[in-house]
């Protein structure tokens, strides 16, 4: 019974910590100056408008029998970069999913260090559904943050290289699901021990 309802709470953690991700897209944007999201419908917690067939539905699988973890991500918040207000708009929108995902680590941390303080007397159980809202949030922080399309690291990247490299970034469009595929079954190792540090740090163990 504790394993179903376990998957269960983990299923909503990926699926609101993904779909919190998308909404800080759009809401940084629509502070910026940009409604595209907000007629878009894509400012909203109700899932369906959020559901990306490779992201939320093939990846995810793939990720959970290939490597024994659960990746993606949603349907990629629409704007309009040029309605986008102040030099670092797009900067700004780009960095806003993965940071929102670091609050949410925060936020299931902090529920971590009020136990540890006796604050709180949660049990194993539950204390092992926080610690993986935590270790979920860093991972898909670190892993949106890799400069391959159509992550958010990419757009950081483009933003940052020379304008007329047209050719790395046609390069990683063009070839982009299959390099990230790649990444997730032989690089994310790497990410590994970074996601931990990052959990240890916020959980104070």
């Amino acid at each position: 019974m504790e394993t179903s309802i376990a998957i269960i709470v983990q299923i909503f953690i990926i699926l609101y910590s993904i779909i919190l991700h998308e909404v800080a897209h759009g809401a940084v944007a629509e502070r910026l100056g940009d409604d595209t999201a907000k007629h878009a419908g894509r400012l909203t917690l109700n899932p369906i408008p959020h559901i990306d067939p490779i992201g939320t539905i093939l990846l995810p699988l793939i990720t959970f029998f290939g490597a024994g973890a659960i990746l993606g991500w949603a349907r990629p918040v629409p704007y309009n970069h040029i309605a986008l207000r102040g030099r670092y708009g797009e900067l700004k929108v780009a960095l806003a999913g993965p940071l929102t995902n670091f609050m949410i680590a925060f936020f299931f941390a902090t529920l971590i260090r009020f136990d540890s303080a006796e604050v709180l007397e949660f049990s194993n159980f539950i204390l092992g559904l926080f610690t993986y809202g935590v270790l979920l949030n860093v991972w898909l922080a670190l892993f949106n943050l890799i400069p391959i399309p159509p992550l958010d690291g990419s757009k950081v990247l483009f933003l940052l290289i020379d304008k007329r490299n047209y050719a790395l970034r046609a390069f990683l469009e063009q070839y982009g699901l299959i390099l990230l595929i790649a990444f997730l079954f032989f690089g994310s190792a790497f990410l590994h021990p970074l996601a931990m540090f990052f959990t240890r740090a916020l959980v104070g163990g």
